[in-house]
C-alpha cells in the first residue's frame, strides 16, 4: 500500500504526469530548443572567425585552409558528443521510467553510474588522441597545412573533452526530471563565453596573444567547461528527485546494461553521423577540396534548424518514458502527436528560411567563389528533405523512450549510411557531380521515414497494448500523413 501511495505522490509532484501534454512539451521543449540553437550558434561562430584568419608570409588563403581543417576534425568532435548524447539518452529514458514508477533509490544508482560512464568515456577519447588521431587525419588529406591545423585543433578538443562529456551527463539528468530551464542556462553561459573568447584568442585581442586555430579550440573547451560546472551545480542544488551520494558511483552491471539497452543504439546512431561526415569528406574529397569545405560550412549552417528539432525530440523522450512507466497510453500518444506537429513546424520554417537566405548565410564566411557556389547549392537541395528529417527525429526519440533503441538505430543507419553514402559515391561519378551529389541526403531521409512509420505501427501493437486509462487516444502512427 505504501509503495502505491509513493507512486501516486510522485505522479502528483511530477509535471510530466499531470500537465496537459501540448503545454508540457512547449514548456520543456522551448528551453531545449533555445539550448540547441545556442550550441549551433557557437559552433558556427568558430567557423566564422576561423575563416577570417589572416594570411601569413608563406600561406595564402589561410581562412579556407582553417575551415577545411575544422571540417576534418568535426567527425571526431561529433563522436565525442555522440557517445555523450547516446549515453545520456539511455540515462534519460531509464531515469524517466524509474521516476514514473516512483523508485527513487534506483534513480540514485542510475545517476551515480551515469557519472562513472562519463569518466570511462573521457579515458577512451584520451587514448584515441595519443594513439589514433594522426592516422585518422592522414586518411582524409595529405595537405600538410590542413593536417597541421587539424592536429592542433583536434588534440586540444579531445584532451580537454571532459567538459563536453560531463555537461551532457548532467544535462540529461536534469531533463529526465523536467528541469529543462537549467541546462538552457548552462548552455547559454558556455555559448556566450565561447563567442566572446573566439575573436579574443584567435586574433589576440587585448593582453591575449594571437593563437589562431588553437584559440578557437581553447574557446570551445572553456565554454564546455562552464556549461559542465553550471549543469552539475544545478543538478546537486535543485534536482531533488534524485539522491546524490558517492556510494552511488559504484558501477552496477545491471544498471549499466539497462542504460545501454537504449544507450548503445543511440551512441551508434550518433556515431553514424560522425561516420557519415567522415565518409562524405573522403567521397567529396575525390571531387574537390572546395566540395569538402562547402559541405562543412553547410553542415554548420543547417545545425540551427536540425538541432532545434532535436530540442523538441529531447522533450518528447522523457514525457513518453515517464508515462510509459505509468502505462498511460493516452499521454504517450499525445506526446508523440504534439511532438510531431511542433517539430514539423520547426523544420518547415527552417526549410523556407534557408531557401530564401541561402546565399547571404553562406556569404558570411570568407570562402572562394567556387566554394560559396557549392555551399549555396547544397543548402538549396538538402533542405528539400527537412520535413522527412523532422518526422524521423521524433520517431527515433519515441523508439528510444519505449526501449526500442534498435529500431531507432535502423532508421538512423538508413538516413546516414545505408542509403546516403552509396548515393553520394554514385553521384560523384556522374559528369555533373557537383550539382547532383547533394540529392543523396533528402532521398535517404525519405526512404528512412517509410521504415520509421512501419516500425511505429509494429511497436504500437506490441508495446502499447494495455487497457486505456483515458478515452482520449490519438492515432500517432497516422500523424504524419494527417498533417
Amino acid at each position: 500500500m505504501n509503495g502505491g501511495l509513493k507512486v501516486e505522490e510522485n505522479i502528483r509532484e511530477n509535471k510530466m504526469g499531470i500537465v496537459p501534454v501540448n503545454k508540457l512539451l512547449l514548456s520543456m521543449g522551448v528551453p531545449m530548443i533555445m539550448s540547441m540553437i545556442l550550441q549551433a550558434f557557437y559552433n558556427i561562430v568558430d567557423s566564422y572567425f576561423v575563416s577570417r584568419m589572416p594570411d601569413t608570409a608563406t600561406i595564402t588563403g589561410m581562412g579556407e585552409y582553417a575551415v577545411n581543417a575544422l571540417t576534418l576534425a568535426f567527425p571526431i568532435q561529433m563522436l565525442i558528443v555522440g557517445v555523450g548524447v547516446g549515453t545520456g539518452v539511455g540515462i534519460n529514458a531509464l531515469l524517466s521510467k524509474v521516476l514514473g514508477e516512483g523508485n527513487r533509490e534506483k534513480a540514485a544508482h542510475i545517476a551515480g553510474n551515469a557519472v562513472f560512464l562519463g569518466i570511462c568515456t573521457y579515458i577512451a577519447f584520451l587514448i584515441f588522441t595519443i594513439f589514433g588521431m594522426n592516422a585518422y587525419l592522414v586518411s582524409q588529406t595529405t595537405d600538410e597545412i590542413v593536417l597541421g591545423l587539424s592536429k592542433t585543433y583536434l588534440s586540444i578538443c579531445t584532451v580537454m573533452s571532459f567538459g563536453c562529456i560531463f555537461s551532457m551527463i548532467y544535462e540529461k539528468m536534469l531533463q529526465s526530471t523536467g528541469r529543462t530551464i537549467f541546462p538552457t542556462i548552462g548552455q547559454a553561459a558556455g555559448a556566450i563565453a565561447n563567442i566572446v573568447l573566439d575573436p579574443v584568442l584567435i586574433f589576440g585581442l587585448g593582453p591575449f596573444p594571437q593563437m589562431g586555430i588553437a584559440g578557437a579550440a581553447y574557446a570551445t573547451i572553456i565554454g564546455q567547461m562552464i556549461t559542465f560546472v553550471l549543469n552539475a551545480y544545478f543538478h546537486f542544488k535543485y534536482n531533488h528527485d534524485i539522491k546524490n551520494s558517492i556510494k552511488y558511483l559504484k558501477p552496477s552491471s545491471s544498471i549499466i546494461k539497462q542504460i545501454y539497452v537504449v544507450g548503445i543504439p543511440a551512441i551508434i546512431m550518433q556515431a553514424l553521423i560522425s561516420f557519415m561526415s567522415y565518409g562524405v569528406n573522403v567521397i567529396f574529397g575525390a571531387v574537390s577540396t572546395s566540395a569538402v569545405t562547402a559541405y562543412g560550412v553547410y553542415y554548420k549552417i543547417q545545425q540551427f534548424i536540425y538541432l532545434a528539432g532535436i530540442g523538441m525530440n529531447n522533450a518528447v523522450i522523457p514525457v513518453v518514458g515517464f508515462n510509459y512507466g505509468r502505462h498511460d497510453k493516452a499521454r504517450i500518444n499525445q506526446a508523440i502527436h504534439y511532438g510531431m506537429i511542433y517539430t514539423l513546424i520547426i523544420m518547415l520554417i527552417g526549410l523556407i528560411g534557408l531557401q530564401i537566405f541561402a546565399e547571404p548565410l553562406a556569404g558570411v564566411f570568407s570562402l572562394s567563389d567556387e566554394t560559396l557556389a557549392l555551399c549555396v547549392r547544397a543548402i538549396r537541395i538538402v533542405t528539400l528533405g527537412y520535413l522527412f528529417v523532422g518526422a524521423n527525429v521524433i520517431y527515433q526519440g519515441v523508439f528510444q523512450a519505449l526501449g526500442c533503441g534498435f529500431h531507432s538505430l535502423i532508421v538512423s543507419a538508413i538516413r546516414q549510411i545505408i542509403v546516403a553514402l552509396p548515393l553520394c559515391w554514385i553521384f560523384t561519378k556522374l559528369p555533373n557531380a557537383e550539382s547532383i551529389m547533394w540529392v543523396a541526403f533528402p532521398v535517404a531521409e525519405g526512404i528512412a521515414l517509410v521504415a520509421a512509420i512501419t516500425f511505429m505501427r509494429k511497436i504500437k501493437q506490441n508495446r502499447l497494448n494495455w487497457t486505456e486509462k483515458t478515452v482520449n487516444n490519438i492515432d500517432f502512427v497516422s500523424t504524419v500523413t494527417n498533417i
